[in-house]
């Protein structure tokens, strides 16, 4: 954004923060804010009668959320919470419409991040279809990667808290084969796990 589009949101926004785990809407509540994250992390997950948690996306500072519903008038598509402190932008839904109507060049990038995020979906959809569990395990852990991660040479960082049950709701697999798959590629060298963080080597990765 332009600085004057920066002011112009700062505008009708509210700074909010919450600590971990704070669940900042649930699926099927009205849609009544869109976010922009400041600072920390947000996981958009959706669970299912049984109780059991998917995890559909990790967001981190620069990225938006919850422009869905308030464009489209319908409730909440999932839930959102965050993952570790967290402080966010939140625009309420007459301010935000209003500067959909007034700022075209704005609305466009919204836009083409929704068209972005549908064809995200439509992969994910194939993958979980035609992709065996190793595969889409490590896939996730490179989308991460070029998602989140800091590269230097050979090696990406990727600092964030991330579980096992997060990322084998991500991969589309049970908490013993992302075990089995992630033993496999840590004895490998290609990656290595730390409480806070993760590296993965490209070059042993390509090999």
């Amino acid at each position: 954004m332009t600085d004057e589009q920066l002011g112009q949101l700062l505008s009708i926004a509210q700074r909010q923060t919450f600590p971990a785990n704070t669940v900042l809407f649930h699926e099927n509540d009205p849609g009544a804010t869109f976010y922009v994250i400041l600072r920390g992390s947000v996981k958009i997950f959706k669970r299912s009668a049984q109780g059991e948690e998917k995890v559909l996306i990790l967001l981190q500072a620069g990225d938006s959320f919850g422009e869905l519903a308030l464009i489209g008038g319908r409730p909440r598509s999932a839930s959102a919470a965050t993952l570790e402190p967290t402080s966010v932008l939140a625009i309420a839904e007459q301010p935000f419409h209003e500067l959909l109507r007034n700022h075209y060049d704005m609305t466009r990038k919204i836009m083409a991040e929704q068209c972005q995020r549908l064809r995200d979906t439509n992969q994910h959809v194939h993958d979980l279809t035609f992709l065996d569990s190793r595969t889409r395990v490590i896939k996730n852990l490179i989308l991460l990667a070029n998602r989140h991660g800091q590269r230097s040479g050979n090696i990406i960082t990727i600092r964030m808290p991330l579980n096992y049950d997060e990322l084998a709701q991500m991969a589309g697999v049970q908490k013993h084969v992302l075990a089995e798959v992630l033993r496999d590629v840590e004895d490998r060298g290609i990656l290595r796990l730390s409480p806070n963080e993760y590296t993965l080597d490209l070059s042993k990765l390509r090999s």
